[in-house]
């Protein structure tokens, strides 16, 4: 092979063993990102106890946190192309894994915030560029597919705060569950030497040496002296939240942002008060932790499986009927007395909430062409962050209202319905995927 077009090459290649530790490697920084974002719901009955602060005190500690969360998915999310987005991987596993960390030394609720708020910019800042970045070296082929695997590493890492917290909680107190959100600090130096910078980033610089490098990686039979295809780098611009808004993009633009709001809203609801929540039905701590484990199992199973339905049916006619389940589900675990159907009622609930965001990432990232892809993730989650704000103090302020707990589950739920509007209205036929069908085997596009 004389001469190859990078992207070409790795759109068309077949799952090789770089592929598969890339992938690991990304899974592994999500599920510790998982991890450090829900051990604060799994804590707050006993930083309420230590620290004597209210339901909507505690509300507010989450919506500051993932405010510095919206910040960073709109810096290192929307600035990705000028940062680099394997630089900024790297950084922001640091933030929050070091944040998380020093949380768990603090012995007052405000500087317990601030860590928060510091380790929200990491959480916000390294799902859109994981996002983005993997969906440069997976085959088209395997890509929807690849990055909703990543993203249930997320859905690993809080289950894993569940058990975390059942283990640590009430032995040893809520400072050893943050201890162990540190972790990738020590790992940080090998995710460097295997995270590879972005193609686009490599592909603009024109750097041929470490181009020819990662794609021998991907396709260990080229040529060292392969010689490199810059035809298309004109076309590459940097992402701009603009963009979203050319070509017919605005109104799926608005909608995947609607959507990805109320997903927030389940999301961080769920995530940050439903320990608290089913301890109102009448559980105890520990069986309370547990329905977090179970939500999370939920959101895992219902990514592998809906996720090869995606593959079938298409995105929408997938996602549509997962919100009308989610708010179906809170409706009735509001009513359910059997805690067998609890489970059943919490799993079905992890799949189309948490679950459902996973797909919805591998959605984003299909739906917009690669030079605006960053762009598009980073503001999608981005606005989303902005429900992830509000539901901690929305559900704080519902608590204190003392209303019955289907009342609550009610609340909540509204957002799944409003969630199902926003992604029917999402068109399809503006899709790169689309535009690809329709014109052949073009790779890039401007939007």
């Amino acid at each position: 092979m004389n001469s190859v077009n990078p992207i070409d090459l790795v759109n068309q290649s077949k799952l090789k063993g770089y592929h598969y530790v890339l992938i690991l490697c990304m899974f592994f920084i999500l599920m510790f990102d998982g991890y450090d974002v829900v051990i604060y719901g799994a804590t707050i009955p006993l930083l309420k106890a230590d620290w004597g602060i209210s339901d909507i005190v505690a509300g507010s500690i989450g919506s500051y946190t993932t405010f510095g969360t919206v910040i960073g998915a709109v810096i290192f999310g929307v600035y990705a192309d000028r940062f680099g987005k394997r630089r900024l991987i790297i950084f922001t596993t640091f933030l929050f894994s070091f944040f998380t960390l020093l949380a768990g030394f603090t012995t007052d609720p405000i500087f317990f915030t601030i860590c928060r708020v510091l380790a929200g910019l990491g959480f916000g800042g390294v799902m859109p560029n994981i996002a983005a970045l993997i969906s440069e070296y997976a085959p088209t082929k395997h890509r929807a597919a690849i990055i909703s695997f990543i993203f249930i590493g997320y859905s690993v890492g809080a289950m894993t705060a569940s058990f975390s917290g059942q283990f640590f909680l009430e032995k040893y107190g809520w400072q050893p569950v943050y201890w162990v959100g540190g972790l990738p600090l020590l790992l940080l130096p090998f995710i460097a030497r295997i995270v590879p910078e972005s193609i686009h980033s490599l592909m603009k610089k024109k750097d041929t040496k470490a181009l020819v490098t990662v794609l021998r990686k991907i396709e260990p039979a080229l040529s060292k002296d392969v010689q490199i295809t810059y035809i298309k780098q004109n076309e590459i611009k940097k992402s701009s939240v603009r963009d979203l808004f050319k070509n017919k993009l605005g109104l799926s633009t608005m909608m995947f942002w609607l959507s990805c709001f109320c997903t927030f809203i389940l999301m961080y609801s769920l995530n940050t008060w439903l320990p608290t929540l089913m301890m109102n039905v009448g559980y105890n701590l520990q069986s309370s932790l547990a329905f977090v484990a179970v939500l999370q199992l939920g959101s895992i199973v219902g990514t592998l499986v809906f996720g090869n339905i995606i593959q079938l049916l298409g995105f929408k006619r997938v996602l549509i009927p997962l919100y009308l389940l989610c708010a179906t589900c809170l409706v009735l675990i509001g009513y359910s007395q059997n805690i067998y159907f609890a489970y059943v009622l919490i799993g079905l609930i992890g799949a189309s909430s948490l679950g459902l965001q996973n797909m919805s990432n591998a959605y984003v990232a299909q739906y917009y062409s690669a030079d605006v892809r960053a762009a598009a993730l980073g503001s999608t989650m981005a606005f989303g962050r902005i429900g992830s704000i509000v539901a901690p103090t929305y559900v704080g302020i519902l608590l204190t209202f003392n209303l019955q707990p289907q009342f609550n589950f009610f609340a909540i739920g509204i957002a799944a319905l409003f969630g199902a509007i926003a992604m029917s209205l999402i068109r399809e036929e503006q899709a790169d995927y689309a535009k690809e069908k329709s014109v052949g085997t073009e790779v890039y596009k401007t939007s």
